[in-house]
């Protein structure tokens, strides 16, 4: 079935329109399919390696790695890839991701694959992680102009999200039929197409000649901007509080549900369809006040984890995570927007590098945190206390933004400096 053009919101239309644009952006569907892939892989992989009793512990170390090597590789890697061009932030990450993915899979073929070197692999392909994330936002921003970029961001939030949609379902059915190691191997196929596709992507004028921005660069601009600061603060917390959910969620599956990986593919596919469709009215949406929409989203996802403290019931707890999903969609999205439209294009690899060296950690410290915490309180509880912990982190973040408010709205006007005036329009 066709859908009707005047269906399609004209900002979507705009951005699709763009040749680059599609290239970019279906390839790394393609891509986000295979970590939709690793989402159940990942943790089943981990779970065959465990110990007995230490089931909490390895799967936290695993999905840890998988991702916080990426904070390092912003830092300590500054003074080489800032310089690289985005395309090239790109592919290089995705060929460092396919081939230690690869490895995985070689060694569990081989029988070599144990806890250590499953760790180290997933590690190592992380570590340019958050430069090439930074590279595709980059070539968006290259590509449009400030009211296009929010759109932009959305199709490619939204692409994530229905891989989440497809891939865990998919994971789920093909780790009963194959292995959860072959299916991080796939995983590995959709970098490597990743790598080869952008490199076709054309190249925008403004990349021709670009600055040599650095990474303390990026941190100097967010020191300046008290919002995109306060911004990056609230989601590093915001990211540190969801980290136990990954460990957590295959655990409450396999004992308080008594599940497989089918469930657990099921919970974030209908995660990732609620994520699709609140993502794509996030996109829609013309919202001026970032701020409250922003506290909104960290309250809700917040209030959708508590009750997994208290249910064992398969049902109640989908339509939960779906409507988790439909809350968290359009949060990616406004976040990259804030930093796009407040940074030069030419300075704006240094500057999400150095957004994704603060926020790329506090996700897998908190599954490194969730691992022992679920041997504590068990997979419910963990579940339970991450969600409370953000509810109260949303109710903090609203108390401190309505007396910054107060206090500033209670200044001379002739005594705001400009940046202010941008930043209490935003927080509202």
């Amino acid at each position: 079935m066709i859908v009707p053009h005047r269906l399609v919101p004209e900002g979507y239309r705009t951005v699709l329109s763009a040749p680059g644009f599609r290239r970019l952006s279906a390839a790394a569907l393609i891509s986000y399919l295979g970590d939709g892939l690793a989402v159940v892989a990942l943790a089943w992989v981990a779970l065959t390696l465990s110990p007995p009793g230490r089931e909490g512990l390895v799967v936290g170390a695993a999905v840890a790695a998988y991702t916080l090597p990426a904070a390092a590789g912003a830092v300590l890697l500054a003074p080489w890839l800032s310089r690289v061009d985005a395309r090239r932030l790109v592919s290089l990450n995705a060929a460092l991701r396919a081939v230690a993915l690869g490895a995985v899979t070689a060694l569990h073929l081989v029988g070599k694959l144990d806890v250590a070197g499953y760790v180290t692999l997933l590690a190592i392909s992380s570590v340019l992680a958050a430069w090439g994330n930074a590279g595709i936002y980059t070539l968006v921003s290259r590509m449009f102009t400030t009211e296009r970029r929010l759109p932009a961001n959305s199709l490619l939030s939204t692409a994530q999200q229905v891989s989440v949609i497809i891939g865990p379902a998919l994971a789920g059915i093909l780790v009963a039929k194959v292995d959860a190691a072959l299916v991080l191997g796939l995983n590995a196929l959709t970098f490597a197409f990743l790598g080869f596709q952008v490199l076709r992507v054309g190249t925008p004028p403004a990349e021709a000649a670009p600055r040599q921005p650095r990474l303390s660069a990026g941190f100097r601009l967010l020191a300046r901007r008290p919002h995109l600061a306060g911004l990056l603060g609230v989601t590093a917390v915001f990211f540190f509080l969801y980290g136990p959910v990954e460990v957590a969620l295959p655990l409450y599956i396999t004992g308080d549900l008594r599940g497989s990986a089918g469930l657990l593919g099921t919970f974030w596919t209908v995660y990732g369809v609620g994520a699709v469709l609140g993502g794509l009215l996030g996109g829609a949406l013309r919202v001026t006040r970032q701020w409250p929409f922003v506290v909104a989203v960290i309250a809700g996802w917040g209030a959708v984890l508590v009750p997994f403290g208290f249910l064992d019931a398969a049902a109640p707890a989908l339509l939960l995570f779906a409507f988790g999903g439909f809350v968290y969609g359009p949060f990616v999205a406004f976040s990259f927007a804030l930093f796009q439209n407040a940074t030069d294009p030419d300075d704006l690899p240094a500057v999400l590098a150095a957004r994704a060296a603060i926020t790329t950690a506090m996700a897998p410290i908190g599954a490194a945190v969730g691992g022992p915490l679920v041997e504590v309180v068990g997979a419910g509880g963990a579940l339970l206390a991450s969600g409370a912990t953000t509810v109260a982190l949303a109710g903090i973040t609203a108390l401190v933004l309505l007396t910054v408010r107060r206090s500033r709205g209670a200044l001379p006007q002739a005594s705001v400096t400009a940046t202010e005036k941008g930043d209490l329009q935003l927080i509202g």
